[in-house]
């Protein structure tokens, strides 16, 4: 009997061992497959930071980055599916960028979307990859207001969505992080899981916080240079259109029997609102022209260039100025913005007897100096600015005022950048200084006049930036 008992305790004391046995594998085996599956992440991940490397330095595209970032860490953590939201220019709402195939309903969607979906799964498709996000509302909004990464068990039940119509399809578990460059939130990227896959672990989450840090930077890193690029192609499409415009100015002063023609043209921007210009009218007759788009930039410019090619196309059909600029009015009126008009004023000499011709379109006046005793008046017959008026209130009010030029005399036409000059105290040039400086330039002849006004706005301004195009035209008399 003794040794039945210890037969059976021995026989007990084995299959206990051979149970310890059993579970210490166990666990080893679940350890192995642990530690195995944190592998597998580990090498997903660095491969990840890799690919993501290699795009900062290459021409990848935005959207090529966005779909790397998404499908990538949707690979690292075993996600079902991710989306990539960036915030707009006015940073109100987040835009979709990229969303994976199987990326579950993230944002809220309207009664009248899923009953839509209900007949046609695409009407949910559509309107998750176009539909703007309020960038308060929902996971999305609390986490950017949170300013940090969050792992949601259940999303139908975070707290953004009570009250509210939520995502549709199956209940998820999310994991969501605000992307931020440079102190600024660009938006953020979020990837899912259907609950019958599985919640996120811990590791999942710290894993997705890393690779949401490494996004940020690179979108940012892609965004700054792309707006880079950008700013230096619209710079070289500017300086292509100034060359062209740069064309469209006299290459060189007419000549002019009895008269001398100068001129200059120096632009605020790239790109000038003024123009002035020389036409050979037949028959000894000569028009000079000068004028002042408002505003500044490429519409400008745009504009100057349409009322030079009108005004050459019609000067030569009319013997007053101010016939010929009604005629450009009707023909721009129809193409000027409500907030845009042309300030100009035209001159005709009529052959080399002295007599000329002078239309003014709303433009300040001209200088007239006087060579036989040195006196400075203006000249500014009424008118009225090209684009205001369709045509019948331009033509009653422009008249046409004749003067006749002895020689030494010498008429001074300018744009408004010179008398709104200012120094770096932010006083106005003015007309009184222009007037000083035209009498002193005159008496020596138009290229002298020019001259003179330059180095006197010059000497005014001193280091104050130009804040507006300058343009002058001078004719003597000899």
């Amino acid at each position: 009997m003794e040794h039945f008992f210890s037969y059976t305790l021995l026989a007990l004391v084995l299959v206990g061992l051979v149970a310890g046995i059993v579970r210490t594998r166990r666990r080893l085996v679940s350890k192995q497959a642990e530690l195995s599956a944190f592998e597998g992440e580990e090498q997903r991940m660095f491969a990840f930071l890799h690919e993501l490397g290699s795009a900062i330095g290459s021409d990848t595209t935005m959207n090529g980055l966005y779909r790397l970032i998404v499908d990538g860490v949707n690979r690292v953590v075993a996600a079902r599916g991710g989306a990539l939201y960036l915030l707009d220019d006015a940073r109100v709402n987040l835009l979709p960028k990229y969303l994976s195939d199987e990326c579950p309903p993230l944002v809220a969607v309207p009664a009248e979307v899923r009953a839509r979906a209900e007949k046609d799964p695409r009407a949910l498709e559509s309107h998750l990859r176009l539909a703007r996000v309020p960038a308060e509302a929902g996971i999305f909004g609390a986490v950017l207001a949170a300013g940090e990464a969050q792992s949601i068990g259940d999303m139908k039940a975070h707290d953004s969505f009570r009250g509210g119509s939520g995502p549709a399809g199956a209940d998820s578990c999310v994991l969501v992080a605000p992307l931020r460059h440079g102190g600024r939130d660009l938006g953020v990227l979020a990837v899912a899981r259907h609950l019958e896959d599985g919640a996120f672990t811990s590791n999942d989450f710290a894993v997705f916080r890393t690779i949401a840090e490494q996004s940020a930077f690179a979108i940012g890193n892609a965004l700054v240079h792309r707006e880079a690029s950008e700013k230096r192609q619209m710079e070289g499409e500017l300086r292509n259109a100034r060359e062209v415009q740069r064309v469209l100015l006299p290459q060189g002063e007419p000549v002019v029997p009895g008269y001398r023609v100068s001129g200059t043209n120096v632009p605020a921007r790239i790109i000038s609102g003024d123009y002035y210009d020389h036409l050979d009218l037949g028959d000894g007759r000569h028009g000079v022209v000068i004028a002042d788009v408002s505003g500044k930039g490429v519409a400008a410019g745009l504009l100057m260039a349409m009322c030079r090619s009108v005004l050459r196309s019609m000067a030569g059909g009319y013997d007053s100025p101010a016939d010929a600029l009604a005629q450009v009015n009707r023909q721009l009126f129809p193409d000027i913005r409500e907030d845009m008009f042309i300030s100009l004023f035209y001159a005709v000499i009529e052959g080399d007897g002295g007599t000329v011709k002078l239309a003014r379109a709303g433009h300040d006046p001209a200088l007239l100096y006087r060579a036989s005793d040195g006196s400075v008046t203006l000249l500014k017959p009424p008118g009225l600015a090209l684009g205001i008026d369709e045509g019948d209130v331009f033509e009653r009010v422009t008249q046409v005022q004749e003067i006749r030029l002895e020689a030494g005399d010498c008429l001074l036409f300018h744009t408004d950048g010179v008398k709104e000059a200012i120094d770096p105290a932010g006083e106005e040039f003015g007309m009184d200084r222009l007037r000083e400086a035209f009498r002193d330039g005159a008496a020596l002849g138009a290229e002298a006049t020019i001259r003179a006004v330059e180095r006197e706005l010059a000497r005014f301004a001193g280091d104050a930036p130009q804040m507006d195009d300058v343009t002058l035209v001078a004719i003597e008399k000899r």
